[in-house]
């Protein structure tokens, strides 16, 4: 049998696996089956627990279908109050090894308590051809792109992961689904993109709901949030810092000296043994 923990990001739910050999199994089936929420334990993805040589920790990430992801915001979060609630670090501030480049979190504590993490995103790449996304050379900032019955502006960026934002007067009466397949798989990215719908409050307050790529609909999306905030900056729709809306609750997104810094919480679900022993390779 094999341990487990799930905790989620706002919503977004993980399953965290520490100790196993990712050479040994066939991880694509493995994240399937964990991830049903009807045959497994439920959950958006699977988060292990590695070594590294490069970090003090490494993250992969593998989604729900079975694609491996290079980077997950809310995913970090909870990564980090895991290895630091089970003393593999002991750091409040370390580095983790991503496939997305090395991430830094800053656990913020009160009475040896993770309350919440912040995490330096990294920058965010503009260019169209590091999205990837077909076209001319350039960056991709209200941009026209055409799907079955419709044209929409879109902004794109490489924040870890391809995202792509689409500003809506009200995110509830979005079709999210419809609009986050089609733009998903849209020819224009030869490997998906994240789909991101930002409602603007205020300058320094938007509302965000993502489609989130081999995921689907999420109740949130911490790249996505801080590609929503930074697409938000550039359409010069919002200032400052920017409180981003989820769906059960917030995320602080800062763009400083063009790195980008995420607050918000993690929080633990529960703890159990699982056996994997039908997805092993050897």
């Amino acid at each position: 049998m094999t341990d487990f923990r799930k905790m989620h990001g706002l919503g977004n739910d993980f399953i965290l696996l520490n100790g196993i050999n990712p050479q040994q199994y066939d991880l694509k089936a493995l994240a399937i089956y964990l991830c049903d929420r009807h045959l497994g334990i439920g959950a958006d993805g699977v988060l292990l627990v590695l070594p590294s040589d490069k970090a003090d920790i490494q993250m992969r990430i593998i989604n729900s279908d079975g694609s491996e992801a290079n980077m997950c915001g809310n995913g970090i979060r909870c990564f980090a109050k895991y290895v630091f609630d089970n003393k593999i670090i002991t750091n409040n501030t370390f580095t983790i090894e991503t496939f997305a480049g090395i991430i830094i979190p800053q656990l913020n504590i009160e009475n040896n308590v993770v309350q919440s993490v912040t995490v330096n995103m990294g920058t965010p790449n503009l260019n169209r051809a590091h999205i990837p996304m077909l076209g001319a050379e350039g960056n991709v900032i209200n941009e026209s792109i055409s799907i079955v019955d419709k044209t929409l502006s879109i902004t794109s960026m490489l924040m870890g992961v391809p995202h792509t934002m689409i500003f809506v007067d009200d995110v509830d009466s979005t079709d999210i689904v419809s609009i986050g397949k089609q733009i998903e798989k849209h020819a224009s990215f030869p490997k998906g993109t994240n789909v991101n719908f930002v409602e603007i409050i205020n300058t320094s307050e938007i509302k965000v709901r993502t489609w989130e790529r081999g995921a689907g609909s999420t109740l949130a999306c911490g790249t996505g949030s801080c590609a929503s905030a930074v697409a938000s900056f550039l359409n010069k729709k919002a200032s400052g810092k920017i409180i981003v809306h989820l769906a059960i609750g917030n995320l602080l997104i800062e763009w400083i000296d063009d790195k980008v810094f995420m607050t918000g919480p993690a929080t633990d679900v529960f703890a159990g043994q699982i056996d994997i022993s039908n997805y092993c390779n050897k």
